[in-house]
């Protein structure tokens, strides 16, 4: 049956309008934005069928097109329009942290480093500027690594931090095996960044580590 025969309060935009876009499941969210189904699939079948391909919205956003394409009733249109969201919504988060104390606003911090590194296959360090005011001056990504391993230089750190006269940073990186706890070698990481700022006057306020859909604090386990 399509959606447009369904009772008018069990259709997802209808319940979108009436309660809002946080009422809705993934797979209702995900199912306006494909628009139509296919032959024998209604949008939200496409979408449940889409979610239980990748596993979680988080690692759908981060499929390639060939993967995300293999699907039958997606193409490289829906593709580029699914990439044209995320990158909005990066955007938008990322104006929220640059006009505001990122330490007051730590939600937009956490959505957008959820968005940046949710899902990616390998590890990948991130590095926050701040100025004065805890306002995000930049977002660099700054180093790469295996999918066990980083290899991160605190030279090249505080060499960022100098050309963006930032006064202070967060650090970001994620733990592509979807386990968030920090390991000893990522506190002893935190620790000679931390050092090697100290000496430049560049404070460090945190440091994130994104498992999946989880986003894990050191600020807040009380490890910086």
């Amino acid at each position: 049956m399509s959606i447009v025969d369904w009772p008018a309060g069990e259709r997802p935009r209808e319940r979108l309008l009436e309660r809002g876009a946080a009422a809705l499941s993934d797979a209702e969210l995900l199912a306006i934005f494909l628009r139509t189904g296919v032959v024998g699939k209604s949008a939200v079948d496409l979408a449940r069928e889409l979610l239980q391909r990748f596993g979680s919205l988080t690692q759908m956003f981060a499929a390639s097109e060939s993967d995300f394409c293999a699907l039958h009733g997606m193409g490289q249109a829906k593709f580029v329009q699914l990439q044209a969201v995320l990158e909005m919504s990066r955007r938008a988060l990322g104006e929220q942290m640059q006009s505001s104390d990122a330490l007051s606003s730590p939600a937009a911090v956490r959505n957008y480093l959820r968005l940046l590194l949710g899902g990616r296959g390998q590890e990948v360090f991130v590095v926050l500027f701040l100025d004065a005011q805890h306002r995000v001056i930049a977002a660099e990504e700054l180093f790469h690594g295996t999918l066990t391993q980083t290899s991160v230089y605190p030279r090249e750190v505080v060499k960022r931090a100098l050309h963006h006269n930032a006064a202070a940073t967060i650090f970001a990186h994620n733990h592509p095996s979807g386990v968030s706890e920090p390991s000893q070698s990522d506190q002893l990481l935190t620790d000679a960044l931390k050092q090697a700022l100290g000496l430049v006057d560049v404070r460090v306020l945190d440091h994130f580590i994104v498992a999946g859909s989880g986003c894990l604090s050191f600020a807040e386990r009380g490890l910086l």
